[in-house]
């Protein structure tokens, strides 16, 4: 037998992730711009070029960070659904309450499927963020075997 140690797995706190928090949190940054613009002329019609255009730049971000999060592993996959899911429940039901804002001041049209667009992204940016840093702290599970019942005295 040699004395060569085990390999240990490497640790969720030295492991390099993509930037997806950044990236998600620069895309949320600009819905809330985008949607802070839309909110000032309400219930006027908005000129629609520049939040079309950040609404745009945004959904690209949250894009690319869905791919680069959908890249990784190992990852901890049950955490982040776990923690998205909950998280998505609560962002869905707050866009939702502010799309209504909108929908009560008599936003129609194009201004308001820019604004229901950045409600999603916004719904969807929020959970990704807070799921992906959950998950990126914790070591994905390793069975080897059955755990153990320790309630037992042996």
């Amino acid at each position: 037998m040699s004395a060569v140690p085990a390999v240990a797995p490497e640790s969720a706190l030295s492991r390099r992730f993509p930037p997806v928090a950044g990236l998600t949190t620069v895309s949320l940054g600009l819905v809330v711009i985008g949607g802070i613009l839309m909110a000032s002329y309400a219930p006027r019609r908005p000129p629609l070029g520049v939040p079309v255009a950040i609404t745009a730049v945004s959904a690209a971000l949250l894009l690319v960070s869905g791919y680069l999060t959908s890249r990784l592993r190992p990852f901890d996959w049950d955490r982040f659904f776990l923690v998205f899911r909950w998280a998505l429940l609560a962002y869905v039901i707050s866009a939702g309450m502010i799309g209504f804002a909108f929908v009560k001041d008599h936003v129609r049209g194009a201004p308001l499927a820019v604004v229901l667009v950045m409600l999603v992204i916004f719904a969807l940016d929020v959970p990704l963020i807070i799921a992906f840093t959950v998950a990126r702290y914790s070591s994905p599970a390793v069975h080897a075997g059955p755990i153990p019942d320790v309630s037992q005295p042996a």
